[in-house]
């Protein structure tokens, strides 16, 4: 069922994708989608201050087995994201996620089968995956 959602959706952008049939459109505005990702996100910050980030440096003990180091890693992220920011970067996100498929449908790839492939990789490696 969940791969008939992926494959309409995937259907759905190659019947609306108009103006950018290129390659080389599809790549820069896929780009670009990740970058006002990027941007809401920081815009949450600097603008709204719904969330806020305190980094430093992790501090994981040197005895640390590769199970433990989750437990030792922060998110740097205070607070949580409000409706309108929320609203913004899944909107943004969603943008992304129409130029991933439309360079899919370019490149004659199909999405859920990339999902089934990473979901794979995740799942066998766990977390040896280390990406």
């Amino acid at each position: 069922m969940k791969d008939l959602i992926c494959d309409e959706f995937q259907k759905t952008v190659s019947e609306l994708l108009i103006r950018h049939h290129s390659i080389l459109d599809v790549l820069s505005k896929f780009q670009e989608a990740c970058a006002r990702t990027n941007r809401a996100t920081v815009k949450a910050v600097t603008n709204c201050g719904c969330i806020t980030i305190k980094a430093k440096k992790q501090q994981i003990p040197s005895d640390a087995s590769l199970l433990e180091l989750k437990d030792y890693f922060e998110t740097h992220l205070n607070g949580k994201i409000c409706n309108d920011c929320r609203e913004m970067i899944e909107t943004e996100l969603g943008k992304t996620l129409f130029y991933m498929t439309a360079l899919c449908n370019l490149l004659d790839l199909n999405l859920y089968d990339i999902f089934l492939k990473e979901h794979h990789k995740l799942t066998t490696l766990r977390i040896f995956n280390l990406t």
